[in-house]
């Protein structure tokens, strides 16, 4: 990339009788040379080939110079490597190593048809924006947006790369339900001010499945947080069991998914359930005795107090039949913390503390994936117009997630980042200076000699290069 700034010199504070001057004269360097790690989890498990199979493209094939792929290829390695505006791409374009990731011949885009887009490999802003603003009814007889993402597609891909990335069943799996807020600064479509939130904002629904992300279905906030949640989980049982015809399905979630539609659903259809209950007058009435017990506890020792209570309990009006409800009565400095979940797990298999601490407290590892996808991989940029090209930028990010946590998952396992949060990902194997060189039979890149992560890039590579994972076809 030439600038103006190429041949003037800097000169900064010395060094003892040293003088420090910079110019711009150190060839094509770039600071992500990490992603090539990424690229090589994209070789081996196909995730963005396989999302842009849900996609169709009406363009013109014989006037496309960036196809479907290598769109979203550009749009999905960006966001990961931490640039989260559609305006960054418009220098990002002459980055050769974002190139390389996306897989260009021509990394240099030194050969493009076009004078004017030579030096730039790859798409600006007003190609990349026709994949969020494309209207569902676009065919090939449309001006400049023709690229149609088929929504229903996309949120089979997300269960399907979950299945694919297991080489054998599992014996029980848990997926896990929430709902969050996106706020919304603008007047987009779907705005809404939402109370417990205090601002207008978007409520995204959430399904992971451990690190997995299953759903990240984009929701107006002036609903239940629970609403949709029976359909999303139908779709996804279908398609798991169908695979997986043995597996046991546990569902889990806070007091906001205690729905009796779910409940019902979930015993009609032989899954499992554990899920939060929000406490009234009746049920801290049945606790009495334990909350008493648990008050005892702390007084005599200072420390946090607990006590359990298992019972059969039934909602005068909404629920249709009685179910186990275990109750946590606990004391802390503060006061009484009652709190309630209902399962329909058997008492014989799960003790009420052990169902309650071991088993239902592990939900707050989800949050963390959640808070890694909106502060990390920029999930709440949802400032397009309409929300159908919200829930595009949504599920953008939640690629972007997957790819990450394939890469933690397989390429990151037995190093000292294997439980590293996306960002530190990023920050410490990611951005990586390299000086890239391309030559007519090899693109060179020459990585910093002083890096400090380079013993955890070595462990890394050799991880990617023994691992082996066929992934079926799409189905």
């Amino acid at each position: 990339m030439s600038t103006e700034c190429n041949a003037r010199t800097f000169d900064f504070q010395g060094l003892g009788s040293r003088a420090v001057t910079a110019r711009f004269d150190g060839g094509a360097i770039t600071s992500d040379a990490g992603g090539l790690l990424l690229r090589e989890v994209e070789a081996k498990t196909g995730i963005l080939r396989r999302f842009a199979a849900c996609f169709t493209d009406h363009r013109d094939r014989d006037l496309v110079e960036h196809s479907l792929y290598e769109l979203l290829a550009q749009r999905v390695f960006a966001l990961a490597l931490g640039y989260e505006d559609l305006n960054d791409h418009d220098t990002l374009r002459y980055d050769p190593l974002l190139a390389v990731l996306v897989g260009k011949s021509d990394p240099t885009g030194e050969n493009r048809p076009r004078a004017r887009d030579r030096g730039k490999a790859l798409a600006g802003k007003s190609t990349l924006n026709r994949l969020e603003l494309t209207l569902v009814g676009a065919d090939a007889r449309s001006r400049y947006k023709k690229i149609v993402a088929r929504h229903h597609d996309i949120e089979r891909f997300f269960v399907e790369v979950f299945l694919a990335l297991h080489c054998a069943p599992p014996k029980q799996i848990v997926l896990d339900l929430d709902a969050t807020d996106d706020p919304i600064h603008g007047h987009q479509l779907g705005r809404f001010f939402h109370g417990y939130y205090d601002n207008y904002c978007y409520l995204p629904l959430y399904i992971f499945c451990g690190e997995h992300l299953l759903c990240a279905k984009l929701r107006p906030s002036d609903i239940d947080g629970a609403a949709g949640s029976v359909k999303q989980l139908a779709q996804l049982v279908e398609r798991i069991r169908r695979r997986w015809p043995k597996v046991r399905i546990i569902v889990r979630g806070d007091s906001g998914f205690c729905r009796e539609n779910l409940l019902r659903w979930c015993e009609d259809n032989g899954v499992h359930f554990l899920l939060g209950l929000a406490r009234n007058a009746r049920l801290s009435r049945i606790l009495g005795r334990e909350l008493y017990e648990a008050k005892v506890q702390f007084e005599a020792t200072g420390q946090a107090a607990r006590v359990f209570k298992e019972f059969t309990y039934q909602t005068r009006k909404s629920w249709s039949r009685p179910r186990r409800v275990v109750g946590k009565a606990e004391h802390l400095a503060k006061g009484s913390n009652p709190r309630f979940v209902v399962t329909s797990l058997p008492a014989e298999e799960l003790d009420a503390r052990a169902l309650y601490e071991d088993v239902y407290c592990a939900r707050g590892e989800m949050e963390n994936r959640i808070k890694e996808q909106q502060m990390c991989l920029f999930a709440d940029r949802t400032s397009c117009a309409t929300m159908r090209a919200n829930q595009l930028r949504l599920w953008l990010s939640s690629v972007a997630y997957t790819l990450l946590m394939a890469l933690r998952q397989f390429g990151l396992q037995g190093t000292e980042m294997a439980e590293a949060r996306c960002d530190t990902i990023r920050l410490k194997l990611l951005k990586l200076g390299a000086l890239v060189r391309t030559t007519v039979r090899r693109v060179w890149i020459s990585l910093s000699q002083s890096w400090p992560y380079q013993r955890v890039f070595v462990q890394v590579y050799e991880n990617l290069q023994r691992w082996s994972l066929p992934l079926p076809a799409s189905g």
